[in-house]
């Protein structure tokens, strides 16, 4: 009985850690929700107060129609899905290939993809900007989907590790049943990969939604500006309207704030199964 209670307080006492570091990382979101409905008046009020009063909603209003939120936000979708479509399609095959092929090469392939992840970007930023000068991409949208989109190091190393986890004579018996390699993997392996694929992809979701560089270096039309671009614009325009900006800025994170939440449980597996695997 004694033992029972002591396991009881011991959870208890995790669940309140939890919801206390749960509440201290949400702190910034909630502060950022309360002041985009806060008029001037109420930013500055000593002490500062977490729920508006009256709420500004307006804010949210002026701030869509400032940033052209409607343009800004087909640009970033084209990106975002389109990148991530590419980066789906490749980086898995090519993981594949260099868990679970014989091929000759495959190690000096491997080493140099895990060497690409060691070479900081600004290294690499001037030869590629040269490259889609050369390609008269700059300008479009073209840089910022096809760099993700033809795969990238840092996932196809990930779903290596995943799957090189995977048995091997699930390929042997597809293969004595006269399967060919393809078959193999877009029918079992990519199946029993699908957590950590969809990790990959939701990590190149957020990286291509929230990229700024890209955007600064490639483009110059402002209608063709993604969000984060357009984001920056408005704060330099806007200077210390903290409300439009913070309602701004909410806009623009809501949809990853919603996929995740609708793909939370997918993504802690990826990351647990990717972590754990081979």
């Amino acid at each position: 009985m004694k033992n029972h209670r002591n396991a009881a307080a011991r959870n208890l006492l995790t669940q309140l850690v939890l919801i206390a570091l749960a509440l201290s990382f949400a702190a910034p979101l909630l502060w950022m929700i309360s002041t985009s409905l806060k008029d001037n008046s109420q930013l500055y009020m000593d002490p500062p107060r977490w729920i508006p009063n009256p709420m500004h909603w307006r804010n949210y209003y002026d701030a869509f129609t400032r940033i052209s939120f409607p343009r800004m936000f087909s640009n970033t979708l084209i990106v975002t899905v389109f990148s991530t479509l590419g980066m789906l399609i490749v980086s898995p095959l090519a993981a594949y290939s260099l868990a679970k092929l014989d091929w000759r090469g495959k190690g000096l392939i491997f080493g140099l993809t895990v060497s690409v992840m060691m070479i900081p970007g600004p290294v690499t930023m001037i030869p590629e900007f040269l490259l889609f000068h050369k390609l008269k991409w700059v300008g479009t949208l073209l840089p910022l989907i096809v760099k993700h989109a033809l795969g990238v190091p840092v996932y196809i190393f990930m779903l290596r590790q995943f799957f090189k986890g995977l048995p091997s004579e699930l390929q042997q018996a597809a293969r004595i049943d006269g399967a060919g390699e393809f078959h193999i993997y877009w029918r079992i392996m990519l199946p029993l990969a699908m957590p950590a694929v969809l990790a990959t992809g939701l990590f190149q979701v957020m990286s291509s939604w929230n990229d700024f560089l890209g955007p600064l270096l490639y483009l110059n039309d402002p209608s063709q500006y993604t969000l984060s671009l357009g984001l920056q614009q408005f704060q330099n325009e806007i200077s210390t309207e903290w409300g439009l900006l913070m309602a701004a800025t909410f806009l623009m994170i809501l949809p990853i704030i919603i996929l995740f939440f609708f793909l939370q449980k997918s993504f802690i597996q990826g990351i647990t199964f990717t972590g754990i695997k081979g």
